[in-house]
């Protein structure tokens, strides 16, 4: 039984396929299941089911998953704490985002971390959802990941930083450009451009539209908020997004029209464990949650 065993059995526990690991680990199926067996030959029990649409853990694999990501992470800051003696003021802070949280969320944070750390490294890697960025942080070396807050993740710490109202994006010319903002009678039935199916920005919207008893009808959806902003201004649809950091300073020819009844989207931190993170993670991280506080409230 080795610390790589560990780390994958957690990772397909988490992912519910094995194949969704062998490409995060760049590896074969093949090799991902030999990581699980082994451990079924050191354990004697069967750690995981199989099912239609992957795999779940066993009661007994529940067992293990639990007792290796609590491990994991005790070892990982020991190894952390180990490299900061070695480093000092070098080393890489890694972190997992979507495709659109630097240019939106850090990119002052980068220019000022750079100025402070200019020996430590920054390395960004990109996921299409917050799961994905859940799974990355269990199944890697990641520090941290920005996401979409949403229930709680076993063996994931997440921590809020900027709430963002949700606003209407639309054509300059459209009739409700004037508005400045819109109640939810006036939303019911509006045709909108679908955020990222299956994302927890578009959960959270339908939550918040199902207590409100809004229903939208769409047509069109995107794999990022970007998109649907840039469909929303050539004319393909209205587009309901939460009004991210400088928002309004792309000079699109659009409206952005305020949506107050809508419970705002919560986003921040998630990491394994704060307590964990090296000091450079944790100087990059106050540094973002500081500079998106100011970016958020300018934009």
């Amino acid at each position: 039984m080795t610390l790589d065993d560990l780390r994958v059995f957690v990772a397909v526990c988490r992912a519910g396929s094995l194949s969704a690991v062998a490409r995060d680990l760049s590896c074969t199926q093949s090799a991902v299941s030999q990581h699980v067996k082994r451990l079924e030959r050191e354990t004697g029990v069967a750690l995981l089911e199989r099912q239609a649409r992957g795999v779940v853990p066993t009661q007994a694999g529940r067992v293990l998953e639990a007792a290796a990501a609590e491990g994991l992470g005790g070892i990982d800051l020991a190894l952390r704490r180990l490299r900061d003696l070695v480093d000092g003021e070098t080393g890489a802070v890694r972190v997992a985002t979507g495709g659109t949280t630097v240019r939106h969320f850090m990119a002052d944070a980068v220019v000022a971390f750079r100025r402070l750390h200019p020996r430590v490294s920054l390395e960004f890697r990109t996921e299409s959802s917050s799961r994905g960025c859940f799974d990355a942080l269990v199944g890697s070396d990641l520090d941290l990941a920005w996401v979409t807050l949403g229930p709680p993740v076993r063996g994931i710490e997440q921590r809020g930083e900027v709430e963002l109202p949700w606003v209407l994006a639309v054509p300059a010319d459209d009739p409700l450009a004037a508005r400045p903002a819109l109640e939810p009678s006036a939303l019911h039935g509006l045709r909108i451009i679908r955020l990222p199916p299956h994302s927890t920005s578009a959960a959270h919207l339908d939550a918040a539209c199902a207590e409100l008893g809004i229903r939208f009808a769409a047509d069109t959806s995107v794999a990022d908020w970007d998109t649907a902003l840039l469909l929303a201004e050539l004319g393909l649809g209205r587009a309901v997004v939460p009004a991210f950091p400088g928002i309004g300073d792309s000079g699109r020819g659009l409206a952005l029209v305020e949506l107050p009844a809508l419970r705002p989207l919560s986003v921040g931190w998630a990491v394994r464990r704060w307590d964990a993170l090296s000091p450079q993670a944790r100087a990059f991280a106050e540094t973002v949650s500081a500079t998106c506080r100011v970016t958020s409230g300018r934009g």
